[in-house]
């Protein structure tokens, strides 16, 4: 019963996208309560606003009334407003975005993939099998290779993994994003796993989130970035570890045989 109430709540009423991540709960409940607080603000309001309306009317009230209200109703409910305003703010806003922001997953345990967004695409560099990340360079930056991996001269980076538009990633498992960007401000978005979070030129900013459905999810640009902003988007792969595990090693191996940084679907 619970479950098809919250489902009604979230998905229908509030139109809110599929939800495939651990953390997004506690994300669309905030949300679920900021709507009630601002339903049942609308409703106070609306029924006072009527009822000024037919107590102060003209025919009622000839001559205007200099002193107005004595009571100090107003007033409270103004204070009861405030009061749970901060219950939101203090009880769980900033308790879901501390957690986030304090509490990143280990590198060891997590999947990590470091994220480029560029007019108009997203790049995702991964680790090849031997779990080592190169090291990026924007002086050997190309459009096939934008973190610009020295695949001959650095040993971690020879089966290293970049991609563009598609990234994929394990079920049931953290999944590390190090954002930056290239050219101008962009903002990483997947709306169903409920993360947003933009990708600053010069700046690495870590966002992490745990996938527990497996699906095929958008990837959209939230930060009005040129003239090609709508084109922005790619796809977010959940698949299982061990499809996870085989997709890693075919495009780690094709790494290794390639002359040139080349990039992968």
């Amino acid at each position: 019963m619970t479950n098809s109430f919250d489902y009604l709540i979230k998905h229908k009423l509030l139109s809110l996208p599929t939800l495939a991540s651990e953390h997004g709960r506690h994300v669309d409940d905030l949300i679920v309560y900021v709507h009630a607080l601002m339903a049942v603000l609308f409703v106070g309001w609306f029924a006072y606003f009527l009822y000024a309306i037919v107590r102060f009317r003209r025919s009622r009230n000839p001559k205007a009334d200099y002193v107005g209200v004595k009571g100090h109703f107003s007033n409270w409910i103004e204070g009861g407003v405030a009061l749970i305003e901060a219950i939101l703010l203090i009880g769980f806003a900033v308790p879901l975005w501390a957690k986030v922001v304090t509490r990143p997953p280990s590198e060891k345990d997590a999947t990590v993939i470091n994220v480029i967004g560029r007019q108009f695409n997203w790049n995702g560099h991964y680790a090849g099998v031997d779990g080592r990340l190169g090291q990026p360079s924007p002086l050997r930056s190309t459009g096939s290779d934008p973190f610009g991996l020295d695949r001959k001269g650095d040993a971690n980076a020879k089966d290293d993994v970049v991609v563009q538009g598609n990234l994929v990633v394990p079920v049931d498992k953290d999944v590390l994003v190090n954002l930056t960007s290239l050219d101008v401000i962009h903002s990483f978005a997947v709306r169903s796993m409920r993360v947003c979070q933009d990708a600053i030129p010069g700046l690495r900013i870590s966002t992490w989130f745990k996938p527990v459905k497996e699906g095929d999810y958008k990837i959209t640009c939230a930060q009005l970035c040129g003239n090609s902003h709508y084109g922005m988007f790619g796809t977010l792969k959940v698949v299982s570890q061990p499809e996870y595990d085989k997709w890693l090693a075919e495009q780690s191996a094709k790494a290794k045989t390639a002359v040139e940084p080349v990039s992968y679907e």
